[in-house]
């Protein structure tokens, strides 16, 4: 596949982006199952000749996160020797994966992340400071680094660091933009109006900006609180190499058809309704060296296929609402730590913190949320009664210090923070 940058594509009749993902995605399953040994046992040359919509890829088997992870080397579908990079995943909900890449996947990664800044309205006049890693084989880093320059952005590879160091560079440099975790930005964001910049917006990854509805959720009120940014959110993970990207809408994150095919699923594997929350299922288009099939991500959210203001007709994405590893049912009431974070976001002294799940000597899941020492006993006690009213129960709160909170956060050398300890499966 040529990667040639055309946004066009995303303004085609209905019909026609159908006819063009089925016909990608009958050469993806053809590649698949001659190069995977995963996947030679899993579906036929006859199944993939009766695909006529994408609605029938819901024959095919779906692929777990544990699949990947206990047979990862089976997925390996061309020559050690033609393997050019090796990225892991996060393991936010596990042990981390790890994922070859060829020539081309590295090709189809710049043209997906070049796509998708596009959308975000990154132009070849802007200068980009990365905040996030760019080290530990962290795929999006890479990614964000490939993509800029392939519209021809300057970038400045900044990477993790404080946010006196980011300032620093800011002002020797003078960046139009950031990308960066929002966690991170709201932070950076605190001496924003006593230095002067010229940085007008933001690619925010690793932690939503919207509600479910697209209003902003209480970390996007809290950044506009230092600075005025035009905040466009995105959503990837390396399994999929794609990403969905919002507009200047910001109703969604909009699928790159010709990367990847989306499906939102029930329980029972079932697509649900447009509109409707589900766990987000994917199958990347292209890819060489571990091509996955209906790969089943853990995380929850909505669909959206009415046409976008913007005038693009392919389906967005909304906000991650929560990972299926880390329902907690409490008290007989269904939450998700973001459910919780939206709370804490509302009291700045609640910063860092960490949300710890166990299970009782009943088996019943129960939550205690650590809270740093510089959080007074009134505000422990105002955020306890907005948990209440907001989640209509009381996780347990804990007091720590900052150095033990950080030291948790960045366990096992992880190279973004880990604020959910789930002992459950431990």
């Amino acid at each position: 596949m040529r990667f040639t940058l055309d946004k066009s594509i995303d303004y085609l009749p209905a019909d026609e982006l159908e006819n063009l993902q089925v016909d990608l995605l009958k050469k993806h399953l053809r590649y698949t199952l001659a190069n995977s040994p995963f996947y030679k046992d899993k579906f036929s040359e006859k199944d993939i000749a009766s695909i006529s919509k994408l609605s029938d890829l819901s024959k095919f088997t779906k692929t777990s996160k544990k699949d990947l992870a206990d047979c990862n080397s089976d997925f390996l579908s061309i020559s050690k020797r033609d393997v050019v990079e090796y990225v892991t995943t996060s393991g936010t909900t596990g042990k981390p994966v790890s994922i070859a890449l060829s020539k081309n996947d590295l090709d189809r990664l710049a043209y997906n992340e070049a796509r998708s800044l596009e959308i975000a309205d990154f132009t070849t006049d802007d200068t980009v400071q990365i905040t996030t890693t760019l080290d530990k084989c962290f795929m999006a880093g890479m990614a964000y680094y490939l993509g800029l320059t392939k519209i021809g952005a300057a970038v400045i590879r900044a990477g993790q660091g404080t946010p006196e160091f980011h300032w620093e560079m800011i002002k020797q440099i003078n960046p139009t933009a950031l990308i960066a975790v929002p966690s991170f930005l709201q932070k950076l964001g605190a001496n924003s109006s006593s230095i002067q910049h010229q940085i007008t917006k933001a690619l925010c990854i690793g932690e939503p900006l919207r509600n479910a509805d697209f209003s902003d959720n209480q970390l996007t009120k809290n950044i506009a609180e230092h600075w005025n940014l035009d905040l466009r959110s995105t959503y990837a993970s390396t399994e999929m190499a794609t990403a969905f990207t919002e507009c200047q809408e910001k109703q969604g994150g909009h699928l790159l058809l010709e990367l990847i095919i989306l499906e939102i699923l029930d329980e029972n594997g079932n697509e649900v309704a447009d509109g409707e929350l589900g766990e987000v299922t994917v199958t990347p288009l292209g890819i060489e060296a571990m091509p996955l099939v209906r790969f089943q991500t853990g995380d929850l959210a909505r669909k959206h296929s009415k046409t976008c203001a913007c005038g693009r007709i392919t389906p967005r994405l909304g906000p991650i609402e929560g990972r299926l590893a880390q329902m907690i049912k409490l008290k007989g009431t269904t939450i998700y730590p973001t459910q919780i974070e939206e709370v804490l976001h509302l009291h700045p002294t609640a910063s860092p913190y960490l949300i710890e799940i166990d299970q009782d000597e009943n088996g019943l899941d129960s939550v205690t949320i650590i809270l740093p020492e510089t959080c007074t006993e009134a505000e422990s006690n105002s955020l306890l009664i907005d948990l209440q009213a907001k989640l209509r129960v009381k996780p347990n709160l804990k007091i720590s210090s900052i150095s033990a909170i950080q030291k948790l956060l960045f366990r096992g050398n992880s190279r973004k923070p880990k604020k959910i300890i789930d002992n459950r499966n431990a």
